[in-house]
């Protein structure tokens, strides 16, 4: 692991991005707020004020459920903060474009971009280890601290090769981010694992079909995308279901997976 990290530290350094994980970067201002706000009142509200610090906290749903566009507005919410966010994106398919759109403050914003592919064909094996690398990239951020957010992007891959990740996994990162201020958020297309106190938003669920990812349209230009949201509580396994608005804006670059 030592040798790992000093090999991403190097890496880092060559393209001038070592702040982010050597101690030339000052200390996170410590913080009161038990929570990490979303910017969404509709979903901060029953959150309780947010995700969770210090917690594995997840975002679940399909494709078109919104859940890229939450997470870029958890990601901007963190930056207007003054904190530094983090994005393990596996599958390198975030649009930077839109990551501004949303508000996010690039310049606080690490992405680490992997190569983890949606059809792999008979190369299951590739997969399996591109995923095993991701996972070492978030344990490195996560060790280095500083991050407010943490998120771990793996919604387009192949569910197979996520399910195949030892369960451990998922312990060993609670473990690491236990009684920090770092909210270590994983977004997929179904569960993956949240610690004890963290949260689970569940988008496009335990709606009517016809009304799952409702779209709103002025004319023939698309201005935003309503889905349902169900959050589920680990501890108490309460769940809060709700119709909330989320913008996917209209330029061109603008995505949702």
């Amino acid at each position: 692991m030592a040798l790992a990290r000093a090999d991403l530290e190097t890496l880092l350094r060559h393209r001038q991005l070592d702040r982010t994980l050597t101690t030339s970067l000052p200390a996170a201002a410590p913080t009161d707020d038990v929570t990490a706000a979303i910017g969404i009142t509709a979903l901060d509200a029953p959150l309780g004020g947010g995700f969770p610090r210090g917690q594995v906290s997840e975002i679940t749903g399909p494709r078109s459920s919104a859940r890229t566009s939450l997470l870029l507005q958890a990601l901007a919410a963190a930056t207007r903060r003054g904190e530094l966010v983090a994005l393990v994106d596996a599958l390198d398919m975030l649009d930077v474009d839109s990551a501004a759109a949303a508000g996010i403050d690039l310049a606080r914003l690490l992405w680490i971009r992997g190569h983890v592919v949606s059809h792999a064909g008979l190369c299951h094996d590739l997969n399996q280890r591109a995923l095993e690398q991701a996972i070492r990239a978030l344990a490195l951020v996560l060790q280095a601290g500083n991050f407010g957010l943490v998120v771990l992007d793996v919604a387009e891959a192949p569910p197979a090769a996520v399910r195949r990740l030892p369960f451990t996994t998922w312990m060993r990162l609670q473990r690491m981010v236990e009684g920090s201020q770092t909210v270590c958020l994983l977004v997929g297309s179904e569960p993956l694992a949240r610690s004890s106190a963290g949260l689970t938003i569940n988008l496009g669920s335990r709606a009517p079909a016809e009304a799952r990812h409702a779209g709103r349209f002025r004319g023939r230009l698309f201005r935003g995308l309503d889905t349902s949201a169900r959050i589920v509580r680990a501890r108490t396994h309460a769940m809060h279901d709700g119709t909330i608005p989320l913008s996917t804006g209209t330029g061109p670059t603008a995505a949702d997976r």
